[in-house]
């Protein structure tokens, strides 16, 4: 990448394109993942009008951006649960999830200085990824109304991502 990825809160105005970026990952790479009754219950979960209510209540979304088109997108929940990180597939291997996570971690915490803990229910192709980030496996994986996740956790007590150490890439 020659030109900067800038990071922003998300706009409504940015609904439609967040939505469209989040099928175009989910549907090829962890759609299989899911029973038919998964994949309808999370196409639900991200189309405009939800992603546009969570953001009115407990939830917050940062935005990747390159040139004008979002390339990336963190989701949390009460500062506390990770609930939707995306990062468009020929921008992914690129730390671009990395630092989507740790601008969400500062806002977690500057917002809710009493966060000791980010939780996650990754799919089973995201268990990996979680992991290089520096959270661990709380429970085996499960499966719930057609989803399968593992629920994991991140110790914001001893992150290497607000730490500024570089261990987990």
């Amino acid at each position: 990448m020659n030109d900067p990825v800038t990071y922003r809160f998300l706009m409504p105005e940015d609904i439609p394109e967040v939505h469209e970026l989040i099928k175009d990952v989910f549907l090829p790479d962890i759609a299989p993942h899911y029973s038919s009754e998964g994949q309808e219950e999370f196409l639900r979960y991200v189309e405009p009008d939800a992603l546009h209510a969570r953001g009115k209540e407990n939830h917050f979304a940062l935005l990747a951006v390159l040139n004008d088109e979002i390339i990336g997108v963190i989701e949390i929940r009460d500062h506390s649960h990770l609930s939707l990180l995306f990062v468009n597939v020929p921008h992914q291997r690129q730390g671009l999830s990395k630092e989507l996570l740790r601008r969400g971690l500062e806002s977690c915490l500057k917002n809710r200085v009493d966060v000791l803990t980010l939780t996650v229910h990754a799919s089973p192709n995201a268990v990996g990824i979680y992991e290089k980030l520096g959270f661990r496996q709380l429970q085996p994986e499960q499966v719930s109304h057609g989803f399968r996740f593992t629920l994991m956790e991140l110790n914001l007590l001893d992150c290497d991502l607000l730490n500024g150490t570089s261990e987990h890439n």
